[in-house]
Formats: structure tokens, C-alpha cells, sequence
């Protein structure tokens, strides 16, 4: 800690330590870690989704540790490793990007939008794929499962997903702050769930702050209930909302609209999941397992696989191959947390920048180290309700959401949730010797002032003005992005390193395909065994 610290700032200090009941917040205890994942669909100059295998030059996406595929074949996903600077993680996340520019075939580009381009049957999503592996072909076939239960159209949806862990320095002193007695990794475990429940009753914010979906193309709900508005001949949207993503046209599961998952202890997640898992679903049972001798889905239970569990944040735990998520944490407890409620950001290149990361890891820090009681029933559907009305009206001034029983306005309860954030951003500042973290928060704040600063505001400002619909404002920024990366390209050394992971991954598939022993239906029926 630095000693030359004015009067004011140490004070300040103080009081941010006994928010969070701190002796001291080590320097090293600011070292977050943080990977980025991104998604993205291909699509042709004309915006429409591309119907072409994923390119060879990406190597395979069954195992390039950089870029691989989600739902579809043309809805890439591009993973960063692991980093404790903030700009080495943009960096990579860049690089990756120009690599795959430069790489695309038939001058194809990057949707930049989370809604999708214009689509209008699920036939037009090519369902990705993954070798002849049976690991391979179980991906796969999850992803049919998916088309079958829910569509196509919600699975072309994009988003980014932010993983956050704290550095190892960190746990061994606090666990003796928090005089806990159990083992380092049951208190870790303990602390990443507080943060997930604190997380849950204040994501919210982040949908108002970062949502970056207020409107869609019209086709995209042809043969849907839906309520939105027409914003012209092409496009729908709600004049308030944030994150359409996150609401009944993005991820959204009637069947788990009731499920309660527990985040109090590990063993009840874990456990709820499982039973989900094992449980058939009767409107599963009607698409059947299997037709005309091919697979239709994995099984018939309300989850497939516990990925298919739709959470805007979940605990994680690096697991092997051939190692459910499940168990993996199980055995080891929570490594990692990813968040997952986050929208591409069309005016950003990458989907996000180092202002957003910062407040992302500001409010993390303080989920994590903020008192986080034990989760009932009542309140797990409060959040819930509260999530959905932010999502559909988050920009309306009057909106009021309920807290514990009462209701609030989203906008004074907001201003006290900054206020609150002030003191992890003030720590963060203190061991980076700078006041980046502030300076993101007050950022934030200017959009609770005034909505239209949000990016959902700015999106739907633009579209007025311009007189642009959906498509042709995402089409602008694509076309935008896409020369901004082709313009500069990569250094020989980095060029050099990504074609050569491509070229391992390629290698690394057919040596998974070779060592499979069993076939797919035995392979099948063993995973099924959970």
C-alpha cells in the first residue's frame, strides 16, 4: 500500500475497507483475472447469414482454443485465455478478430448486432459441426436437440460472456479474514456462490447500463407471440427497452420458466441440475429420440446437458474433455464465474472495451465481498421479475421494481447501488495507483441522467434519426468494423502463431477421432448415464 496518501484519500480508503469489513486490500489482490468470450455470425455482404462450412484457415472447431463455433456454423465464438491486464485480454481478443477477417471467405463479414440478421425459417441456420468423434458428434447432436426444442432462430442470437476469478493471492487471506475453518476450496466455493446470489439481485443494472438490443428485424418473430411495436416496415422494438436478448425472444425456456435453481450451497445447485438432467419433459417425449433411425436429440429429460440451463451467470470449473461440467465441479468446487448477460455493444469493434471491463470487475469485487444472505424461493422469482421489466421498459423513468416485498424506483435504487459501488472501485484504484475504476463508474452514472446515453438509447436514436431500419443501422457498424480490422492487420510473429494453432487443431480432431474405442450409440448411452 502506498503511505503518501492525502487525508481525504485515506480516509476514503478507510471507509471502503470497513464497507467490506477489510483490514487492508493487498496490491495483489487487484490482479483480476478475466477471459473474454465472444460471438458473432458470419454473414455475406448482402447480410445474410452464411451458409458455408466454417473456414478451414480457422482450424477446427472442436479444438482451436481461440475460435470455435456456437449453435450454428456460421455463429462463431472467439475465446481469449486467461489475463490479469485488461488490455493484453483486448488485445488478444483483437487479433483474433483480424485473423479471422483476414480468413473469411467470399468477403463475408462479422454481424455486429446480438439480434440476429434478417432470418426467416430455422432452415436457414446451419446447425454446426463437429467431426466424426463421438465427442464431435455429441455436440452436434445437443445443438439439433436444441433446434428441435426450442428453434433455430433463438440459437442465432449473439452475446458475450465475461469470466471472472480472483487471483489465488487473494483466497488464503481472506478466508482468515472471514475466520472460516472448512478447506480453501469449500471456502472459495462458499464465496463465488455469495457472489452469484449478490449477483442475481443486482444484474439489472448491468442489463440497463449495457443492453444493446432494443429492436430486431420483423421476420425474426414471424409466428411468435410477441408485443413489440413496429419501428418501421422492417424492424420491431419497445420504445423503452434495453436487452430484447434477454427477454421471451432471446433465451428464454417456457419449460424452465418454473425451475428453481439454488445458489445457497453447491451440493443443492449441483443436485438441482442433476435432477433436471433426469427428468423426462412430456414435450420432449414428442419429439422422440431418434427417427428414421437418426438421433433427434441427446434424450428426452428438461435438460439435455446442464449447459442448456439458461442463467445470466453460472460457477465454473475447467473440466477435461470428456468431463461433464458438473462433476467437474464437484470435485474440485468453483474455479471461475462467467457472466453471461451481456450484449454485443455495436459501437465497439470488439463488443465491449476496457471502461466496461473495469465496471464489470467493480461490481463483481463488490458481489463478492458485500454481505449476500441465503436465497429463498420468493425472492428468486422477485429477481426474475425485476430482470424481465428492465429488459422490456429498463429506460422508462418511472419504472419501479420490487425489493423485498416493496417496490423502487429503478432510478433511485440505481444511484444508491453506485454509491455503493464507489468503494471496490476506490480499492481497485488504490493498488493500480490510478482512477480508472472511479472514472468508469461515473460513466455509468451519466447514463442513469439520461437514458439515450445507454447504448439501447443510442441505438434506437440513431435509427430515428437516420431514418435507418435494424438491419440497415447493423449493416452500417458491420461494414464499419469490418474495414476498421482489415485496415490493420497482424504483426508476422502473432500471424504466424494463429495459423499455426489452427494448423494443431486440425491435427489435435483427428487424433480424438482416431482414439475413439467405442461407437456413437454406446458412447451415447453412457453419457446419458448421469
Amino acid at each position: 500500500m502506498a503511505v503518501d496518501l492525502g487525508v481525504n484519500v485515506a480516509k476514503q480508503y478507510s471507509e471502503c475497507l470497513r464497507r467490506y469489513q477489510l483490514p487492508e486490500f493487498n496490491s495483489e489482490w487487484g490482479a483480476v483475472c478475466r477471459g473474454i468470450e465472444k460471438e458473432s455470425l458470419r454473414v455475406s455482404p448482402a447480410g445474410h447469414i452464411s451458409q458455408s462450412p466454417h473456414p478451414s484457415a480457422l482450424g477446427s472447431a472442436l479444438t482451436n482454443p481461440y475460435i470455435t463455433t456456437d449453435f450454428s456454423e456460421s455463429l462463431l465464438e472467439f475465446i481469449t485465455p486467461v489475463y490479469c491486464d485488461i488490455d493484453e485480454c483486448l488485445q488478444v481478443l483483437e487479433n483474433i478478430h483480424r485473423f479471422t477477417l483476414q480468413n473469411l471467405e467470399h468477403e463475408e463479414m462479422l454481424w455486429v448486432a446480438s439480434m440476429p440478421c434478417p432470418l426467416e425459417t430455422d432452415i436457414e441456420i446451419p446447425i454446426a459441426q463437429y467431426g466424426s468423434s463421438n465427442i464431435g458428434k455429441m455436440k452436434t447432436l445437443y445443438r439439433h436437440g436444441l433446434s428441435h426444442r426450442y428453434g433455430s432462430l433463438m440459437q442465432a442470437i449473439s452475446g458475450l460472456h465475461y469470466n471472472f476469478s480472483m487471483p489465488e493471492s487473494f483466497w488464503e487471506p481472506y478466508q482468515s479474514i472471514c475466520k472460516h475453518s472448512g478447506s480453501l476450496q469449500d471456502f472459495q466455493t462458499e464465496k463465488y456462490l455469495s457472489l452469484i446470489r449478490n449477483f442475481h439481485r443486482y444484474s439489472w443494472l448491468l442489463i440497463y447500463l449495457f443492453g444493446a438490443s432494443p429492436a430486431a428485424c420483423k421476420c425474426f418473430v414471424q409466428g411468435r407471440e410477441h408485443e413489440l411495436e413496429e419501428f418501421d416496415e422492417y424492424s420491431l422494438y419497445l420504445p423503452y427497452a434495453s436487452c430484447l436478448r434477454m427477454g421471451n425472444l432471446g433465451y428464454k425456456s417456457k419449460a424452465q420458466k418454473s425451475l428453481f435453481v439454488c445458489y445457497n450451497e453447491l451440493d443443492t445447485y449441483v443436485d438441482c441440475l442433476r435432477q433436471a438432467m433426469n427428468t423426462s419433459y412430456p414435450e420432449y417425449e414428442k419429439i422422440g429420440k431418434k427417427s428414421g433411425g437418426e438421433y433427434l436429440q441427446i434424450n428426452t429429460n428438461l435438460l439435455q446437458l446442464e449447459n442448456e440451463f439458461y442463467s445470466t451467470i453460472r460457477p465454473k470449473r475447467n473440466a477435461t474433455m470428456n468431463e461433464r461440467p458438473l462433476d467437474a465441479l464437484t470435485r474440485k468446487g468453483i474455479e471461475y464465474i462467467e457472466v453471461r448477460a451481456l450484449d454485443l455493444n455495436p459501437y465497439l469493434p470488439l463488443g465491449i472495451d476496457a471502461g466496461q471491463i473495469r465496471f464489470l470487475d467493480t461490481f463483481l469485487i463488490h458481489c463478492l465481498l458485500a454481505e449476500s444472505p441465503e436465497c429463498h424461493e420468493q425472492e428468486f422469482f422477485e429477481v426474475a421479475s425485476n430482470l424481465a421489466l428492465v429488459v422490456e421498459q429498463g429506460r422508462d423513468p418511472n419504472l419501479m421494481l420490487s425489493r423485498d416485498g416493496s417496490t423502487r424506483s429503478l432510478q433511485s435504487w440505481a444511484d444508491e447501488l453506485l454509491q455503493d459501488l464507489a468503494h471496490s472501485a476506490t480499492l481497485l484504484d488504490q493498488v493500480h495507483g490510478a482512477d480508472a475504476y472511479q472514472s468508469s463508474l461515473k460513466n455509468q452514472a451519466a447514463k442513469l441522467a439520461d437514458p439515450d446515453l445507454t447504448p439501447s438509447g443510442m441505438i434506437l436514436k440513431a435509427m430515428t434519426e437516420g431514418q435507418l431500419s435494424f438491419f440497415e443501422f447493423s449493416m452500417q457498424q458491420s461494414n464499419r468494423h469490418k474495414e476498421y480490422f482489415l485496415n490493420n492487420g497482424l504483426d508476422a510473429e502473432t500471424l504466424k502463431m494463429m495459423q499455426q494453432t489452427s494448423t494443431t487443431s486440425m491435427a489435435r480432431q483427428k487424433e480424438i477421432e482416431v482414439a475413439d474405442e467405442i461407437n456413437f450409440d454406446e458412447f451415447l448411452e453412457r453419457w446419458n448415464r448421469v
